[in-house]
């Protein structure tokens, strides 16, 4: 999600009001990846970054436990999973074999002009895309352009957003400004030819003057789930004018990370009452941001992914909202997930507990088990779906191997 190399500026007080599901916040039912999540943290949201690290790179150097990642050698399948699993000590770093996303697939010779449904926030309208040799892909989690890279067209991006960080995009511009506000100025100066959205970053008068300026924009809809993966797939692979690609990479995502979670499923606890009840908190602890995830932001997916109990929506947790001490204790973790470097942020797993005492009294921060992930990598649904969730399954279920 956020890097956390940006310079630090002020923060506007995040909304304290729980924010609206992703249903009832947009006109016909759409879903934009990270919307519901936005919405709750507010300019917060894209004015962090005011902590040091590598946290968004990817390479599990900064994290706070033992790094346990898709490098490993043993299949999941194989992995030696203690047979008590609420009684793991200490937190571990999700860590995937490489911080790049590899073509998966030939996007061949595209089919342009392409016309295509544009899912604006104000309601439907019609697109016709005619060039798209310099693009911009952009979204508060980096999922459109890794889907862009997937397809095997990362050659057409000219910029990007600061969620955007694997290997092969690190060098391109940033179009985005304390954190995900979109810069006009710095977008027109690429002079794109298409601009790929979905709603989750804005301001939407600043998508709309980049319209007026000659600029096609496409907005997509974007569910932050595995399922969700396959439809960008789809729905940038129409854009780009390379239909069949799309349809490939979904068929391709989807295959493996039905593997992926058939493997996980014989990690987790047959019975429904010896799964890990699991938590997601973001974590900007030099800017006193403490929010649970709940439906819609995508942490409910990973949850479900890893066979876990989810504690949010137990607890009936709609998009993000802060963090209550009241809701940590009713709902009694065995594992929080967090963002490395809001973890970082926090002052790390002892930061945390001092600062949240109310932390400290559920079962996850009496053991520990706080499991972090690079912040570009661990919401972000695309081309590498199945390695984020393998490699949380192995920090979850079997941390050091």
């Amino acid at each position: 999600m956020l890097p956390l190399d940006l310079p630090c500026s002020p923060l506007s007080p995040a909304p304290t009001s729980a924010p609206p599901s992703r249903r009832d916040s947009r006109q016909a039912g759409r879903r934009r990846a990270g919307v519901a999540t936005a919405l709750a943290l507010g300019i917060a949201l894209v004015a962090t970054g005011c902590t040091s690290g590598d946290a968004a790179s990817g390479d599990g150097t900064t994290g706070v436990g033992t790094g346990t990642g898709a490098a490993a050698a043993t299949p999941l399948d194989e992995l030696d999973v203690p047979a008590d699993l609420r009684a793991v000590e200490g937190p571990s770093t999700a860590v995937l074999a490489s911080d790049e996303v590899v073509p998966l697939v030939d996007p061949g010779t595209a089919s342009l002009p392409a016309q295509v449904t544009s899912h604006d926030l104000t309601g439907d309208t019609t697109q016709v895309v005619t060039e798209t040799s310099r693009l911009l892909a952009l979204d508060i989690s980096g999922a459109l352009a890794a889907t862009v890279t997937g397809l095997g067209l990362g050659d057409l991006l000219v910029g990007r957003d600061v969620s955007t960080t694997f290997d092969s995009a690190a060098d391109l511009p940033v179009v985005t400004k304390e954190g995900h506000s979109i810069n006009a100025e710095a977008v027109l100066a690429l002079e794109p030819t298409l601009v790929i959205t979905d709603g989750s970053i804005g301001p939407t008068d600043v998508v709309q003057q980049l319209r007026q300026s000659g600029v096609t924009v496409v907005y997509v809809e974007n569910e932050p789930s595995p399922a969700g993966a396959g439809d960008l797939a789809r729905s940038v692979g129409a854009a780009l004018g390379v239909p069949a690609a799309g349809e490939a990479l979904a068929d391709a995502v989807g295959e493996r990370t039905k593997e992926v979670q058939a493997q996980i499923a014989g990690l987790a606890p047959a019975a429904e009452a010896d799964r890990l009840r699991i938590a997601f908190l973001y974590l900007r602890g030099s800017a006193g941001i403490y929010y649970l995830l709940g439906e819609g932001t995508g942490a409910d997916a990973l949850v479900d992914g890893l066979g876990g109990v989810d504690v949010a929506a137990e607890i009936g947790w709609v998009g993000a909202r802060p963090m209550t001490d009241e809701a940590l204790v009713a709902a009694d973790p065995d594992v929080f997930l967090v963002m490395t470097g809001g973890l970082e942020s926090a002052g790390g797993v002892d930061g945390l507990l001092a600062a949240k005492p109310a932390v400290a009294l559920t079962a996850a921060g009496e053991h520990r088990r706080f499991v972090d992930m690079a912040d570009g990598q661990v919401l972000s649904f695309g081309p590498r779906t199945p390695e984020v969730l393998e490699a949380l399954a192995r920090a979850v279920y079997a941390p050091g191997q």
